[in-house]
């Protein structure tokens, strides 16, 4: 789904030359201990998994029901299952699908899990102990902070239009991404994104160069043009969203791409000016606070250098793996420390609109990734309506993920 664009050959090797100035010195991650814990079992301080008895995995799939998670029956999970199985299909089978303390499983592994879970998927329904029987569950430790994401809803219009000041940007043609994993082992899994100045690396444009000084006017880049820089910016932290244009037809705005920025938290920032406390900081209390002071707006979305290029498409949302999100199923995860594919069961509570929280209890998939999404926090993807708005935007709890793994893969099936 990300658009890779690549420099001519000599500005290339150029490039490559700056890179290894640039990185020479970059500090080594340490490496997690792979020896066996001790009992008990310490809080892991590199992301871990700790082995759930088997009592307490049937206690938890007891609690598991479909409704909670808008399905008449767990067979409707099998379409999110097959489009998980035919990535982690596409995955060299012998390769690591993930190494961490406590847990290391490879991508035939994950497959093996996935088949299995389809074919048992008409068994859940009646007995759902069936999960704790056939399926060893692994605790990510240590704690899990659960936020959420949606899909919103602008209204746009496909061409210049009074009323629609903002523009939506695709991908820009002097926008590169180099993978660092090519050059050295120590890089493996990062990228570098640049554009190159007159034959010189220079980081990409950032927020306040795009939308406060023009840095992309005049280039064709516009796939759309929208109302508010505000929903732009949320949008933009979403990842994808649905643009309502003037005659009632409805598109799909897809990632396409960002400038390689370090993505800064808004509410972060907010908390650090005393403008309004951490702890409160819901994306509606933020939206308000913008909307009451506009003479701070500007100044305050481009704290955040980080972003993000978008496309038009018919349908949609999509993962990190290029699979369609299924609401209170889909979820985005740090590929480090959990792998994409990968099945878990998720406890939580979740935020009502009529005030408190409720339990909340489901067999998830590991469909997506995002840019704040590190270590063991965990991303819910709640939809596109009225509800998934609210949960996602006042979402920020403590949970429990459990990675479920087949019996059968670990050699303790029947």
């Amino acid at each position: 789904m990300r658009q890779l664009h690549r420099a001519p050959l000599s500005c290339a090797a150029l490039a490559l030359a700056l890179l290894v100035i640039i990185f020479g010195c970059a500090p080594r991650v340490p490496k997690v201990p792979s020896g066996p814990p001790a009992l008990p079992a310490p809080v892991l301080e590199a992301p871990g998994y700790q082995p759930l008895p088997s009592s307490e995995a049937a206690s938890l799939s007891l609690g598991l029901t479909p409704s909670a998670q808008g399905l008449s029956s767990w067979r409707e999970l099998a379409p999110g299952l097959r489009r998980s199985l035919a990535y982690v299909s596409s995955r060299p089978a012998e390769a690591t699908a993930v190494d961490r303390p406590g847990l290391r499983l490879t991508w035939a592994d994950l497959r093996a899990t996935l088949e299995d879970l389809l074919r048992l998927l008409p068994e859940l329904d009646r007995d759902p102990a069936v999960l704790a029987r056939e399926f060893a569950w692994f605790q990510l430790a240590p704690e899990t902070l659960l936020s959420g994401y949606y899909e919103p809803w602008l209204k746009a219009s496909l061409t210049p239009a009074p009323g629609y000041p903002v523009p939506l940007y695709g991908p820009p043609d002097d926008l590169q991404v180099v993978d660092l994993g090519r050059f050295h082992p120590k890089w493996q899994g990062q990228q570098l994104t640049y554009r190159l100045v007159n034959g010189r690396v220079e980081p990409y444009h950032d927020r306040a160069a795009i939308d406060g000084r023009g840095a992309l006017n005049g280039r064709g880049l516009e796939i759309a043009w929208t109302r508010d820089p505000v929903d732009v910016f949320f949008l933009q932290i979403q990842g994808s969203g649905r643009l309502v244009l003037p005659d009632g037809r409805v598109k799909h705005v897809l990632y396409a791409g960002k400038n390689g920025r370090e993505y800064v938290s808004l509410a972060k920032i907010m908390d650090q000016r005393g403008l309004l406390p951490r702890e409160a900081a819901s994306m509606p209390a933020i939206r308000s606070l913008l909307a009451e002071r506009p003479d701070l707006r500007r100044e305050l979305l481009d704290t955040n250098p980080s972003y993000v290029f978008f496309r038009l498409a018919d349908d949609g949302p999509y993962g990190s793996a290029g699979q369609v999100l299924t609401p209170f199923v889909s979820a985005a995860v740090d590929r480090g420390v959990m792998p994409l594919g990968a099945v878990f069961a998720l406890d939580t509570r979740l935020p009502v609109p009529t005030g408190g929280e409720e339990r909340f209890r489901g067999l998830m998939l590991a469909q997506d990734t995002g840019g704040a999404i590190k270590q063991t926090r965990v991303d819910l993807f709640c939809g596109s309506d009225e509800r998934g708005e609210f949960v996602a935007g006042q979402l920020k709890s403590q949970a429990r993920v459990m990675v479920v793994v087949s019996k059968r893969v670990l050699g303790l099936g029947k």
